[in-house]
């Protein structure tokens, strides 16, 4: 499938969360008929591993989303604990943009 292209204005959100003792705000870009297109991730320890590694997922994810990978393919394929919890920053990020489209 060919990367459709975001316009350069559109539409986008911006929550914060916790995960794994660490504060993180996602910046949420949707086609204007509402599909993800991107997602950017960042903590409050700007520079260290973990804010390097949620950047560089949430550009893999919007890369995904602009190729036409659905939410839940991606959710799936993502590491999760015993207890189904996600594993990582853009698990989190994603659980909670699949709650709020439900």
């Amino acid at each position: 499938m060919m990367r459709e292209r975001l316009p350069n204005r559109h539409q986008c959100e911006t929550v914060g969360f916790e995960h794994g003792g660490m504060k993180y705000t996602a910046s949420i870009g949707r086609y204007s008929d509402g599909r993800l297109a991107e997602v950017f991730i960042s903590n409050h320890k700007s520079g260290c591993d973990a804010d390097a590694a949620a950047k560089d997922s949430a550009v893999v994810a919007s890369i995904a989303f602009q190729h036409g990978v659905p939410l839940e393919t991606i959710q799936r394929a993502l590491l999760r604990d015993a207890r189904g919890n996600p594993s990582s920053p853009l698990g989190a990020a994603l659980d909670l943009l699949a709650k709020e489209t439900r």
